[in-house]
């Protein structure tokens, strides 16, 4: 299978999504930017997929991330942050949404479980009324301190530009 064969349109997911859960997999969601992949994004994937049988993961199109992040986000296009996310092993489908958050994809897709970092209370997690209303989960999974891409475009810059004193 090549990486590209796991990045579905939403009414590809939805038929896929119908599958799993007819053979009785559990489906498990969670969405996000994932502009630069990093071993926090790697771990929380990681438990996320330990919570059910398949991983959907929701990723931000490039003007949904501009959007809530500003003009110079994402630094790299939706395609290859797709391309990437899908490459990993416990990634079963990427579907890209345009949205400012998830909601619709998953009122569309309707998973067993939703999951977000432990940076989230289950009440402010995007769409959990509408999974805890068909008898679904919403979790949280630890976090590891320290990583994001925020952090890391910090970093370079600070490196490229060193402030004076």
């Amino acid at each position: 299978m090549k990486s590209t064969d796991k990045i579905l349109s939403v009414s590809q997911l939805q038929e896929q999504v119908n599958t799993w859960q007819n053979q009785g997999q559990k489906i498990v969601f969670t969405n996000g930017c994932f502009d630069l992949l990093h071993l926090g994004h790697v771990d929380y994937l990681e438990k996320a997929r330990q919570l059910g049988d398949k991983l959907v993961l929701g990723l931000n199109t490039d003007a949904s991330i501009s959007r809530i992040k500003g003009p110079n986000r994402p630094l790299q296009d939706e395609m290859s942050r797709a391309r990437v996310m899908a490459s990993l092993l416990f990634v079963d489908a990427v579907v890209l949404f345009d949205e400012d958050t998830p909601l619709q994809l998953i009122q569309a897709i309707q998973p067993d479980i939703l999951v977000k970092g432990d940076d989230y209370s289950i009440e402010t997690i995007v769409g959990h009324e509408v999974v805890m209303a068909k008898g679904g989960e919403v979790k949280t999974v630890p976090l590891v301190k320290g990583y994001s891409t925020t952090n890391i475009v910090n970093k370079i810059e600070n490196q490229l530009n060193p402030k004076t004193k």
